[in-house]
């Protein structure tokens, strides 16, 4: 009785991971926007996340301020960078974009 118990949290516990894994291959390739501890707002693309929650991005650019007020500033061009798990605030995904198009 305790075998099928321990089997049945097991397949629970796959089926929850099942569904974060699908989440995020949804997520991959797809313009990423993060919002840091320091106020710093980083935006580029998502290509992968590890057990610690640290984000690669590839094409990435950085903003002192946010992009979203009238007064824009140039963003510091970084190119891949990673991200620590601890420092980030929010994270925003345009599901929208899809960087495939285009491609052949």
């Amino acid at each position: 009785m305790a075998g099928e118990v321990q089997q049945e949290n097991a397949k629970e516990e796959d089926s929850e991971k099942s569904a974060g894994k699908i989440k995020l291959e949804k997520w991959l390739n797809k313009s990423m926007k993060i919002k840091m501890t320091d106020g710093r707002t980083l935006i580029g693309v998502f290509l992968c996340t590890d057990k610690d929650r640290n984000v690669i991005l590839g094409s990435c650019e950085e903003y002192l301020r946010s992009p979203d007020v009238d007064d824009r500033e140039d963003p510091r061009i970084l190119g891949l960078a990673m991200i620590p798990g601890h420092q980030i605030v929010t994270v925003h995904i345009d599901e929208n974009d899809n960087n495939d198009q285009g491609i052949l």
